[in-house]
């Protein structure tokens, strides 16, 4: 949705690996390098390693990429503890026939393969992915597999790419040969601050939108809370530029990365650090601020739908309107749309006008259904014309919830998100919503 918005061809911060969006950071390059060299110079292993989310799989998609037509490469990408025989999946991993045969017969035709390969000029590479799964016995399996090399050229080669625990493996005592069998020995490290900042723009330039998207605050907040580790920044950066677009935002600066990596730990499932909140105020310059100070000082004191005042919200470096003053709880709502944009932007509109969101989620019957009724007063449910997708137990629970549901169109939602008057069309949702909700005013005060 938000890729028209910002002039993108794609999606900038895909959590997928794409080689067409590497960007090669000194660590980076140093990592391709060595790969490139261990191939050219006929490495009987090549290990590089690295903490997760750190770039390694795109790596190895940029070196199949370019790896020379006389290599012939076999990949093995599923490395679980119980993935099953090795000999099984070597063969799998080069076409080889491999049903019904025991592992003396795997073993027998990879080599006659791996020769013949060679005796037409072709060497033959191994890559394991994920190698941090393979236990001692699986490495010393792949040693010995080594072992048709003879002379001075390397009839099969290996790669492994895996995770820190994978140094951990290679350092056990009778591992020792192994060890000692490796050429080329890499360990990739996260992003530096000033590398995050030129990964977010060479993200934004590749996908065709503008580089300088984010500001550089956003960039030092960004990594500050990922710690540089391009997951991260992929998912951190991608749902910034959901919020921004909810928001209408032309620049994403470091409020809207503060609020994102907020909401996210709100969760528990994002692993980065907590944001800082003295950085979301960072950008606005002294005159911008004073000037904004004196003005929130002779403004008029706002009011919500019921007349009660209220007290501008700026947790966020925003004045929201939104708390009443009178000791009343503010009134308690859970979202369900299918459309995450959707979510965060009712989320954040209807928080300005007194009305907290404990939680929004998707429009599924197993979501709702680990909803506690007790906790909210009123479920909005945002639906469009295709209500004939939805399934029976989806149904079945919206129509036995005890609590007042309110079902919204979600393509006006959607159509409002481009229209100036967005505060009016939360206000007229704001009111709905308190006209359901018990001993509150019928009408907008």
């Amino acid at each position: 949705m938000y890729e028209s918005f910002y002039g993108f061809r794609e999606k900038p911060f895909a959590l997928l690996p794409d080689s067409g969006f590497l960007y090669l950071s000194g660590k980076h390059r140093m990592a391709l390098t060595l790969l490139e060299y261990g191939l050219m110079n006929q490495a009987g292993f090549t290990v590089i390693s690295g903490d997760i989310g750190t770039g390694k799989t795109t790596l190895i998609r940029q070196l199949l990429n370019q790896i020379d037509p006389d290599i012939r490469v076999g990949l093995i990408s599923n490395t679980h503890q119980t993935f099953g025989d090795l000999m099984q999946w070597i063969a799998l991993a080069y076409e080889l026939p491999h049903t019904g045969k025991d592992k003396v017969q795997l073993y027998q035709e990879f080599m006659d393969f791996i020769i013949r390969e060679y005796a037409q000029g072709r060497r033959t590479v191994l890559i394991v992915d994920e190698a941090q799964n393979l236990s001692a016995e699986t490495l010393e399996e792949l040693r010995m597999l080594t072992n048709v090399n003879a002379d001075k050229d390397q009839v099969l080669q290996i790669i492994l790419v895996g995770q820190r625990e994978l140094r951990d493996t290679l350092r056990r005592p009778e591992l020792v040969q192994f060890a000692q069998r490796i050429g080329v020995d890499y360990h990739l490290e996260p992003l530096d601050e000033e590398e995050t900042r030129d990964y977010i723009r060479h993200r934004c330039k590749t996908a065709g939108g503008p580089a300088d998207l984010f500001s550089d605050q956003a960039c030092q907040l960004v990594y500050r809370v990922t710690g540089g580790v391009p997951r991260l920044i992929n998912l951190l950066c991608d749902t910034a530029l959901v919020y921004g677009y909810a928001e209408q935002r032309q620049r994403i600066d470091a409020a809207v990365i503060n609020d994102v990596a907020r909401d996210k730990q709100k969760g528990g499932l994002f692993p980065g650090a907590a944001p800082e909140a003295d950085l979301e105020t960072r950008e606005q310059d002294s005159a911008t601020a004073t000037a904004e100070s004196r003005r929130m000082e002779s403004a008029p004191e706002p009011e919500d739908y019921r007349g009660q005042r209220v007290i501008p919200e700026t947790g966020s470096g925003r004045a929201n309107a939104g708390i009443p003053t009178n000791g009343n709880a503010p009134l308690r709502i859970a979202i369900a749309a299918e459309s995450e944009l959707l979510r965060i932007y009712l989320s954040r509109l209807l928080r300005k006008f007194g009305i907290e969101v404990v939680i929004d989620l998707p429009l599924l019957a197993s979501e709702l259904h680990k909803l506690d009724p007790q906790a909210i007063d009123i479920l909005l449910v945002e639906l469009d014309d295709h209500q004939d997708r939805l399934d029976a137990a989806l149904y079945e629970i919206l129509e036995e919830w005890k609590q007042p549901v309110l079902f919204n169109d979600s393509l006006a939602t959607e159509a409002s998100l481009s229209q100036p008057n967005r505060e009016d069309y939360g206000r007229k949702l704001a009111e709905k919503l308190y006209s359901l909700a018990p001993h509150t005013p019928q009408s907008v005060a």
